[in-house]
């Protein structure tokens, strides 16, 4: 396949996903798996397994920068660019439509009827990705019990970082137990990007703004609208109100999280803003995978960052069910709810080769035909 072919099939594949890909990253790292590991071959699961616990060892939105990373394994960097754009895109346009309306009208469509069925449905496919990684991840008794702690940490209210990286710890602590070596030869250093000094408020400012947030930001969406609230609403830039139908839009359009940053940017300075806002938040994770992405393979060649990347990964599928089974006590409250991702769960593990676009869409047509009963 020619390399301009292989771009065309990475911005139609990632354009497709963020069109449909509801539900947070969790959903979105499920969908991803199975079009590229599972019908398109792109990788193998083991390879994907170790992007995506590297992943979340860095700032920036995960499912994202996991765009990213299968568009480099496909094409190189023009082929992270193209997945990152076109995975960010459709949120960003959808976002922009609610910002303008949200901006005439004062309040967001009722889409509720619409949305209803699809995050059961989506449960159900973040369960198979599990599933599936699962199986990969667990290579031995040491690390399902490390998968256990973390998921029961995680459901404590753990933080994830924490539940990341001390699983990686301990990863490392049982290798050096088995190899009978007393001493650590090695930390991967992280590096934080912080924020220069306050600005007037305007297009640069918000640009900066987020371009910190997105530099630093680890952690769920939720975290992003902390860091908001301290920067933008403690400053008088912006309402909680409108920082609380912020996240209504991050709940309700597909894609990234992080394309609320373009309804809030809209609300602080209209068009421009909302530009700045989004490539500022972006920004960085292109900046990361681009380094990150060629230093993996050499990492999975070391025993000592094997065994680290080996723990990482159990842990990554964990937070992957922990987040699932969050889901599951928030979304599944009545009978059609239930219905329905037992339907989707049905569909997704007897038909593995179904597309999940189908799987979203069908969800969404099963709801809203449900929310009349």
């Amino acid at each position: 396949m020619s390399h301009r072919k292989e771009l065309t099939e990475i911005a139609k594949l990632f354009f497709k996903l963020g069109s449909i890909a509801f539900g947070g990253p969790a959903a979105h790292i499920a969908m991803m798996e199975d079009e590229v590991v599972t019908k398109r071959k792109w990788m193998t699961q083991e390879h994907f397994l170790d992007l995506v616990g590297a992943t979340n060892l860095i700032p920036g939105p995960n499912s994202t920068e996991m765009t990213m990373h299968c568009g480099h394994e496909r094409a190189g960097w023009k082929g992270l660019f193209v997945a990152g754009i076109c995975f960010i895109f459709p949120a960003v346009v959808i976002t922009s439509i609610f910002a303008w309306l949200y901006q005439q009208y004062g309040q967001l469509p009722k889409v509720e009827p619409f949305i209803y069925g699809i995050k059961p449905a989506v449960i159900a496919i973040i369960l198979m990705a599990a599933f599936r990684l699962g199986k990969k991840a667990i290579k031995n008794s040491e690390l399902a019990i490390l998968g256990v702690v973390t998921v029961t940490f995680c459901l404590l209210g753990g933080n994830e970082i924490i539940a990341l990286f001390g699983c990686g710890v301990l990863g490392l602590a049982i290798y050096y137990i088995r190899k009978n070596i007393a001493n650590i030869y090695s930390i991967v250093p992280f590096l934080l990007f912080q924020a220069t000094e306050p600005l007037k408020t305007g297009t640069l400012k918000i640009f900066l703004v987020f371009l910190k947030v997105g530099a630093i930001l680890y952690g769920s969406g939720y975290v992003l609208f902390a860091f908001l609230d301290t920067e933008l609403v403690a400053s008088g830039w912006l309402s909680r109100q409108a920082l609380i139908d912020a996240v209504a839009v991050g709940q309700i359009t597909p894609g990234p999280v992080l394309s609320t940053a373009t309804f809030i940017g809209w609300q602080m300075n209209g068009v421009t803003g909302a530009i700045a806002a989004t490539i500022g938040i972006f920004l960085p994770s292109f900046l990361f995978v681009l380094i990150l992405n060629p230093l993996i393979p050499k990492m999975r060649k070391s025993k000592i960052i094997g065994a680290f990347l080996d723990a990482v990964n159990v842990a990554a599928v964990a937070l992957i069910v922990a987040v699932c089974i969050t889901m599951g006590r928030d979304t599944l409250t009545d009978w059609r709810t239930i219905l329905i991702a037992l339907v989707s769960l049905l569909v997704v593990f007897v038909f593995k080769k179904l597309n999940s676009a189908f799987i979203v869409l069908g969800g969404a047509l099963f709801g809203y035909l449900l929310s009349f009963l």
